[in-house]
């Protein structure tokens, strides 16, 4: 979540204001009490709060050990134009028949 630092606190209110989850904002990301939660339910959350912010397309959700990390897509985000063909020169002689 390093690129979105700015979205922790963001975070932390949509996740108490949505599904009452307390947590705390810490330099490495926020720290939730995760005896009531599953961490496959807590990864669903932040799922839809980066679907909720339209980070979709940038970004994406796991989990694993504990840890529910935001990473962001690798390479361009820029999508390549594709080689159109140029239409072929008209060649053609035509004749007219009287």
């Amino acid at each position: 979540m390093a690129d979105l630092d700015g979205e922790k606190e963001k975070l932390a209110n949509f996740l108490l204001t949505k599904f009452k989850l307390n947590s705390s904002v810490t330099p490495k990301g926020l720290d939730l009490n995760m005896e009531d939660v599953p961490i496959y339910s807590l990864a669903i959350m932040v799922k839809k709060f980066i679907y909720h912010k339209n980070l979709n397309s940038t970004h994406w959700v796991t989990a694993e050990n504990n840890v529910v990390k935001i990473n962001r897509f690798k390479g361009n985000t820029k999508k390549k134009e594709k080689n159109t063909k140029s239409n072929p020169h008209q060649n053609i002689t035509q004749s007219w028949g009287l």
